[in-house]
């Protein structure tokens, strides 16, 4: 999953940025508004966290502009601005959650979290695809209960696949999603990344649909959090 950070603190952008990666996502940084709302028009994000008080295009308005030009991915809130008018403005303006600083670094990990699953359909945290299942609370995967080791691109890769399971993915795609934009990308490299992982997994998980991509047939949709 690639996320886009957009936080004018500096040590604060650094401190999210390395808790988001140490959680498995790609993150893409900016400082500024202006910056901000360059990546998020021009880049495929899963999700961002916004600062609401900027440099320059503040939160409120870059977000506004998104959603105007059909831009959908979940956004969550970043500010000190904690008044309930601050809220009903950031809402309207379509974002999709809300947290004031300051902040536990879990609970921002838990609601990103949760924007993830709810954007691609799942209720629960653990996502399952036959006897494979994966935790995006603990960064667990298992198959049969058995623990399987990954790495951090591996586990990008089926996270990816996993939380779009039921839908092909081409390459290009998983390219843009795994990868953040200092990242030297060539989709070739996915196709080794999944050779690896169905080795490490040992089940017949990930199909690969000629011409098109990957695909992980509808996993089972737990309910639950």
């Amino acid at each position: 999953m690639r996320l886009l950070l957009v936080e004018d603190d500096r040590n604060l952008n650094r401190q999210i940025a390395a808790a988001l990666a140490d959680a498995g996502y790609a993150v893409d940084r900016a400082y500024d508004g202006d910056e901000g709302q360059f990546l998020g028009e021009t880049e495929p994000y899963d999700a961002v966290v916004l600062d609401l008080g900027l440099p320059g295009i503040d939160g409120v308005s870059m977000l506004t502009n998104w959603r105007r030009d059909g831009r959908k991915m979940p956004v969550l809130i970043l500010t000190a601005r904690d008044r309930w008018s601050d809220k009903v403005q950031g809402f309207d303006a379509g974002a999709d959650d809300y947290l004031a600083k300051p902040f536990h670094m879990e609970e921002l990990l838990a609601r990103i979290r949760a924007l993830l699953r709810r954007a691609a359909g799942h209720a629960s945290s653990e996502l399952v695809s036959g006897t494979v299942r994966l935790d995006t609370r603990s960064g667990r995967v298992t198959v049969d209960g058995a623990p399987v080791k990954l790495t951090s691109h591996e586990y990008r890769l089926l996270s990816y696949l996993m939380h779009h399971a039921g839908r092909i993915v081409s390459r290009s795609e998983l390219t843009e999603h795994l990868y953040d934009q200092d990242f030297d990308r060539d989709s070739n490299t996915i196709e080794v990344f999944v050779g690896r992982l169905r080795k490490k997994l040992g089940v017949e998980l990930i199909q690969t649909v000629r011409g098109l991509g990957y695909l992980i047939e509808g996993g089972d949709r737990k309910t639950g959090g």
